[in-house]
């Protein structure tokens, strides 16, 4: 790692108002996070604030961004805006208060959110004596005791005196070098979600916020979503520098130019096109804290922070045989159901926080399971719910099971997860070659799909008893019309596959295609003897009359026949080839049509009108027209006006 390549670590600070946070951020880098002139003359932080440090560890370049948060327990929502993308949390609590409501709702917050690192800063130390200074680090030690952050360094500093600010600075200089460097987040799909966003007379839209993964770069396109406008960077600030691109873990200030800029607001995400989508309904797994004032059950509303967005919205636990009740208990985890007012932006192991509508408490938080949830049938929900619990290969076989006999594309399963086609096209082969999922290769419409095999068996199924059905009611049928076996096999998106379905059924011998004709394997004609006499008489009824034959059931009285077993007689005859069927319905001898076409190279005409057709073959129109469309289809004529042309 050069300096060209250096750590990136986002600390975000928490801790109760008042307690000296932005102090302490500015003892440490000499930038005042307060930017507000209400900030500067209340002598609270109301927004979000931002500084920055670099330093080097070993040869390396350790680049450090800071969030100041509001303690303020009505700015909460404010902090939660800029806590998404940090990497490690200071808390600050001052020696002379100790821990107050807002350093237990933070410190849940952190907690509920898995940020990996955290250390922790008693400020004000210069205000008490060496006991009670004790008194609160034992009272701290008490706090992060359950936590993610049991045993975090407790440092006393005083940002007035400059005590212990250097011990703090190494402190955090420590633990973030140590920390975990995904590089592999700077090679996924770009996604900065918005903390900040104001226009300048000039410029446009400047937008900022902590790259949650991927990289942006000057020129490139992003996709402002939910809104969905598009826009390009302009230029890019890093930490107040000028930067060609910025990677996944930077402060991330970007100006953006485009239409329909001017509504972009706080919450929304500047993302790579099309690699994430924006929905409503989400499946997560959800701790609710134990201090919550009771037990959730069916739906309850909240209000769902995820990175920097914030929505109303309502949630409910998902009960099942193995996942237990619709309750979800203080202290308790379970899955849970979330409907919002409006989109939100979420990918697959997200992490959220739900607080209360009215009073602003925070209840809970936890991770999405699925960003477009669609809640199945009872008798599925068992089995989505148990692979969506489960990892990312079983996430993607629920989402195959759940698209049915349609299948899913890649696009679709990027987007939930966030990560690269290269990425998930290679997992759907591994699980493909495992048998765990059936590829229908690209065709005319559609690119590849993914398909459970539960959904072929079932158009297996489904195809057996359509033609089964078929030759009980058409026991003297050749076949079912191919598109007719289509429409009744395949629902829906699946009929895009019926090239795909079709050979997959005839190389299990479920069914075979002859032409435009799907039929049972092995099934040839299923005439009786008395059937087949019957069939001999009509076709030879109809050769008799020539080109104009009288209507079927006139000759259908000749031979005495029922009216089921003559239609279906009919359509032997016809399927054969002994019979036509006209375009306008009416049956007619082959053997006649072969003795016009014959006569009709005879005639010496290069060119015909209907009149001269019907007087020439003792036609009446009823008879010509019909016969002119066959010869028209056939390519034996072709009309131009009212002349038919001989080819």
């Amino acid at each position: 790692m050069t300096a060209a390549d250096p750590r990136r670590v986002v600390v975000g600070t928490a801790g109760h108002i008042d307690h000296g946070k932005t102090s302490l951020v500015a003892a440490l880098t000499g930038i005042d996070c307060d930017r507000w002139a209400e900030e500067k003359r209340r002598g609270i932080t109301i927004d979000l604030g931002f500084a920055h440090l670099t330093e080097e560890v070993d040869g390396e370049v350790l680049q450090v961004g800071f969030v100041d948060v509001p303690g303020h327990e009505r700015f909460v929502h404010n902090a939660l805006a800029g806590l998404g993308g940090i990497r490690l949390m200071m808390l600050v609590v001052a020696a002379d208060e100790g821990v107050k409501p807002q350093t237990r709702e933070h410190l849940d917050i952190c907690s509920l959110l898995e940020i990996p690192a955290g250390l922790v800063v008693l400020t004000k130390a210069d205000l008490v004596e060496e006991d009670l200074l004790e008194l609160a680090e034992l009272e701290l030690a008490e706090a992060l005791e359950g936590t993610p952050f049991q045993g975090a360094p407790i440092l006393a500093a005083s940002s007035t005196t400059g005590e212990g600010i250097a011990e703090v600075h190494s402190a955090l200089i420590r633990i973030a070098a140590g920390a975990e460097h995904d590089l592999a987040r700077g090679a996924l799909p770009a996604r900065l979600p918005i903390d900040r966003a104001f226009q300048l007379k000039g410029l446009g839209l400047i937008a900022t916020g902590t790259l949650e993964r991927g990289s942006i770069g000057a020129g490139d396109g992003l996709e402002i979503l939910p809104q969905g406008c598009t826009a390009r960077v302009r230029s890019i600030q890093v930490h107040d520098r000028e930067r060609e691109r910025a990677v996944a873990g930077e402060r991330t200030s970007v100006q953006l130019v485009g239409s329909g800029l001017e509504s972009v607001v706080r919450g929304e995400q500047a993302v790579e096109p099309g690699a994430f989508l924006a929905g409503r309904t989400l499946l997560a797994r959800c701790h609710l804290l134990p201090s919550a004032p009771k037990p959730i059950r069916g739906f309850a509303p909240v209000r769902f922070h995820l990175l920097s967005s914030e929505r109303i919205g309502k949630l409910r636990p998902l009960g099942t045989p193995t996942f237990g009740p619709e309750t979800l208990e203080p202290g308790g985890t379970a899955l849970v159901e979330i409907r919002l007012d409006s989109p939100v932006v979420a990918v697959r192991g997200d992490r959220f926080i739900l607080r209360r509508p009215s009073p602003q408490t925070t209840l809970g938080g936890g991770t999405i399971l699925d960003p477009d949830w669609r809640r199945p049938r009872r008798e599925q929900l068992e089995s989505q719910l148990r692979r969506l619990d489960d990892g990312d290969d079983q996430a993607l076989l629920a989402w195959a099971e759940r698209a049915g006999e349609g299948g899913v594309e890649l696009p679709v399963l990027c987007q939930r997860l966030g990560v690269r086609a290269e990425e998930v096209d290679r997992r759907l082969r591994a699980l493909a070659d495992d048998g765990a999922l059936l590829v229908a290769p690209a065709g005319p419409g559609h690119a590849v799909r993914w398909i459970a095999p539960a959904a072929y068996r079932r158009i297996t199924e489904r195809a057996q008893r359509v033609l089964r059905s078929f030759f009980e009611r058409n026991r003297m049928s050749l076949g079912m019309p191919k598109a007719e076996a289509v429409a009744a096999i395949l629902p829906k998106r699946a009929a895009e596959l019926a090239d795909v379905y079709l050979a997959w059924l005839s190389k299990q011998r479920v069914l075979a295609v002859d032409g435009d004709r799907v039929r049972l394997p092995g099934r040839g004609e299923q005439l009786t003897e008395a059937e087949s006499s019957l069939a001999e008489r009509i076709a030879r009824a109809f050769e008799a009359r020539g080109l104009e034959p009288p209507e079927s059931g006139e000759i259908r009285a000749e031979v005495n026949a029922q009216a089921k077993v003559f239609e279906g007689l009919l359509r032997f005859l016809t399927e054969r080839g002994r019979l036509v069927r006209l375009p306008s319905g009416l049956f007619i001898s082959r053997a006649a049509l072969e003795r016009l076409r014959a006569e009709l190279q005879t005639t010496g005409w290069e060119s015909f009108a209907v009149g001269e057709f019907k007087d020439r073959f003792s036609l009446t129109r009823k008879w010509a027209i019909p016969l002119l469309e066959y010869l028209d289809a056939q390519g034996v004529t072709r009309r131009a006006g009212d002349r038919r042309f001989l080819r």
